[in-house]
């Protein structure tokens, strides 16, 4: 129903209509709002690539993107991966980013060789939490005030997904925080 793929200079349109989300854009570094802008995005993919930063357009079957995914090599030495994600705000709640984070987790553990694929959240992120539990990643603490937006602190919850991890989920997801 879902896969992945690479970004393509067709979808700026989508791209643009995502960040537009006030929900999103405050909380990225690299926020594109024009059509340019777009575009300098997109081509950036591939040159993280060579910085073993993975990101896929997470698409339906009609090759609409929904969402993106992406797999950040942390750690050769201890095969480490960060895994993040955002759905595109007219796509929430239809599990584009649980399958995004299981094809993205399965993705670093069979092309990248990884052993970890780890993730948070912000705790008042109830959907990425369940998302990231049905995607296999099983909670494993909290972190205190770990990330700062504008000038306000959040804690975070931390998953992980081994690669001796069964492929099975939990349609509640592990959200008891």
């Amino acid at each position: 129903m879902y896969r992945l793929r690479e970004w393509n200079r067709g979808d700026s349109d989508r791209l643009l209509e995502a960040f537009a989300w006030r929900e999103l854009a405050w909380q990225e570094t690299e926020v594109p709002r024009t059509p340019d802008e777009a575009m300098e995005w997109i081509d950036r993919r591939a040159v993280l690539t060579k910085e073993e930063i993975h990101g896929f357009a997470v698409v339906d079957g009609l090759d609409k993107v929904l969402g993106h995914v992406q797999i950040s090599v942390t750690s050769r030495r201890h095969e480490l991966g960060w895994l993040s994600f955002w759905t595109h705000p007219a796509e929430q709640g239809r599990g584009v980013a649980t399958a995004g984070a299981r094809l993205a987790s399965r993705f670093a553990f069979d092309e990248l060789g990884l052993f970890r694929v780890e993730a948070g959240h912000r705790i008042d992120n109830p959907g990425s939490c369940v998302a990231l539990g049905r995607a296999g990643l099983l909670p494993e603490g909290i972190e205190r005030a770990k990330l700062l937006y504008g000038t306000s602190r959040y804690d975070t919850a931390s998953h992980a997904r081994l690669v001796t991890d069964p492929e099975e989920w939990t349609p509640e997801g592990p959200c008891k925080y």
